[in-house]
This record gives C-alpha cells, sequence and structure tokens, in this order.
C-alpha cells in the first residue's frame, strides 16, 4: 500500500456518493456526516493498494476523526468523480496508534 496525502482534493471528486440503500456496514453506529468528516479530514491519512481493479475504480483507505473524536477506519472507491464509501468501522487499536503518530508529527 502506498501513503497518499490527506484532503479529497487530490482525488478532484466533485461529490461523494454514500449508497446508503445497501450499505455494507451499520449506520445506526456510524452515521453518514461522520464519513464525510473523515473523507474532509485534513489530517486523515489515505492509502492506495498496489492492486489495479478490472472495472477501473480505484479502491483507498482512510484513516481518520470526527468532529466528535472518533477514529474511524474507511474503504472507498472512485472513479475520479465519486467516491462510494464500502467499508466503515472504528480503528483498531494498531491503526489508532499509527494515525495518533502521523497526527502528531503533521500538527
Amino acid at each position: 500500500m502506498s501513503y497518499l496525502d490527506s484532503g479529497l482534493w487530490f482525488l478532484n471528486i466533485s461529490h461523494m456518493d454514500l449508497n446508503l440503500i445497501d450499505a455494507p456496514f451499520d449506520l445506526r453506529h456510524i452515521k453518514p456526516g461522520e464519513l464525510e468528516e473523515i473523507l474532509e479530514d485534513p489530517f486523515a491519512l489515505r492509502f492506495l493498494p498496489d492492486n489495479d481493479r478490472e472495472d477501473g475504480a480505484s479502491r483507498y483507505y482512510a484513516l481518520g476523526r470526527t468532529i466528535a473524536d472518533r477514529h474511524l477506519f474507511l474503504a472507498f472507491t472512485t472513479d475520479g468523480k465519486v467516491a462510494r464509501v464500502v467499508a466503515a468501522r472504528e480503528m483498531s487499536d494498531a491503526e489508532r496508534r499509527f494515525y495518533d503518530r502521523n497526527y502528531n508529527e503533521t500538527r
């Protein structure tokens, strides 16, 4: 996996499609607004896997923090114009340590 700069500007995404009808994660625990906060978090860490997908979309992974101080992991795809969140959960302990270490270095 390679590390990417934070922020959605590098993807040139015009809007985010959450596709909440068939969301593969529990929306009772993670709200759509929190997903947007992670994707817009200037301190979020984003990763791109080294393998290419056959459908042309890129799958990214993000570690970020919400305004309410929730630390979340997201997996999302993008075609360069639309981002679709495909997984969301609380960060693991190791992910949280990694995020905190990088956050403290960039502040």
